[in-house]
């Protein structure tokens, strides 16, 4: 089937509008801006080289961003025009695949947020008032995707030479650090736009049809799988099923060339609160964190008990540190540019994290960001320190937003 000629100028055109022109440059250092200079001439020159496959795909430059375990995840930072082409590649083969994927895959997929992935996963313990979650961690996903084994899968519906050429030079692009070019044998970059979508057919084939159509008729009890991108979390009625799943998906990614994290794959016992057999004493239930949020069991104000949600310590750290690290860095900025600044980076916060029964975290992150905020201003001078009283008259001038609730759930 060819795909590639719906791939023409006009196509490339929304495709640039739909490229973000504020992000770090490439290898070649150049802007969006520099691009649209003289856009007409450049589209056109990239539709001919990629049609006629005379288009190079230049190494992706190497950057990182920090993990929440401490470490830093490696990226690549594609240049503007191969973004561009990428993400024309990537809506076509989006109407491809949209129709293959399975339900319960959220990551990086049209229509989709991580909000939906964490409903239907609260919906569903709710109602089996609990289970035995298993969270599975592939090691180095984005490092060891098997090339060899994504062209099989990409050779089962997508067989257009075009675009198969360019996914293929994008693969062995290779990455520069430091002016060093590295062809690494396995992995895809993360940052390119092509990446979140190569992720999720590599793994559709190898995790999400297995579990569907392969583990779930020979399980004892009801299931749940939710993916998002490389995160994935299952759910067991009984633990006997969640033991034989854990040592089956295991032998089932290291066939392609994947592997289990020991120490982060782990099951969690996650019933509904009961009391001991032993007088006094309740069973403690435990609880995990997936999507930046810790699940428990909780109390809701009916008196009930219901799964809550409250931002993972790890990403409240991770956040207040970025908070810490800008301060510090524009702290000789005038007081109302760095109210705007913050102001906006609260809303970020809450926006993904402002969910029902997280105020408390949410109230948690303000304050302790005002803390942040005053200790830097405090150190713009040799001058006598800020006292609290005075950086409370300041805040009612500058004020912060005040945490709230975005994503709202229904407590049963």
């Amino acid at each position: 089937m060819s795909l590639a000629h719906n791939i023409d100028y006009y196509f490339l055109q929304d495709s640039y509008a739909r490229t973000r022109k504020d992000g770090a440059p490439g290898v070649d250092n150049q802007s969006a801006a520099d691009y649209a200079a003289n856009l007409g001439e450049n589209l056109r020159s990239l539709l001919d080289r990629f049609k006629s496959g005379r288009y190079k795909a230049p190494p992706v430059r190497g950057s990182s961003v920090p993990k929440g375990d401490g470490k830093r995840r490696p990226i690549g930072i594609p240049t503007f025009e191969d973004k561009v082409l990428q993400r024309s590649v990537k809506t076509v083969l989006e109407a491809v695949y949209e129709e293959d994927f399975k339900d319960f895959s959220y990551g990086f997929r049209p229509g989709r947020s991580p909000h939906q992935a964490l409903e239907v996963l609260r919906d569903w313990l709710m109602d089996m008032g609990g289970g035995t979650v298993m969270l599975v961690d592939i090691q180095n996903f984005f490092g060891e995707l098997d090339h060899g084994h994504l062209n099989t899968f990409l050779d089962r519906r997508v067989r257009d030479g075009v675009l198969r050429r360019a996914i293929g030079k994008w693969l062995k692009a290779g990455v520069m650090e430091e002016g060093v070019i590295y062809h690494p044998l396995h992995g895809t970059p993360q940052g390119g736009v092509i990446s979140p979508l190569l992720a999720n057919i590599y793994l559709h084939e190898v995790v999400d049809r297995w579990f569907d159509e392969v583990v779930r008729p020979r399980l004892e009890g009801r299931a749940l799988i939710l993916r998002y991108a490389d995160d994935v979390i299952t759910a067991f009625e009984y633990e006997r099923d969640a033991r034989r799943v854990k040592e089956a998906l295991a032998k089932r990614l290291n066939r392609f060339g994947l592997r289990l994290h020991p120490e982060k794959t782990q099951m969690v016992r996650f019933l509904r609160p009961v009391r001991s057999s032993r007088p006094g004493r309740k069973e403690r239930p435990g609880s995990f964190s997936w999507l930046g949020f810790t699940h428990y069991w909780g109390k809701s104000r009916r008196g009930n008990w219901v799964v809550q949600k409250k931002t993972d310590r790890k990403r409240l750290s991770r956040a207040l540190g970025e908070i810490r690290q800008w301060c510090r860095t524009h702290r000789h900025w005038r007081v109302s540019r760095q109210r705007a600044a913050l102001a906006s980076k609260l809303r970020g916060h809450y926006a993904y994290y402002g969910v029902t029964g997280n105020s408390k975290s949410l109230s948690r992150f303000r304050h302790y960001a005002e803390r942040i905020w005053r200790k830097w201003l405090n150190r713009r001078s040799q001058k006598k320190r800020m006292p609290w009283k005075k950086f409370k008259l300041l805040l009612r001038h500058h004020p912060l937003p005040i945490e709230r609730i975005v994503h709202s759930y229904v407590t049963a």
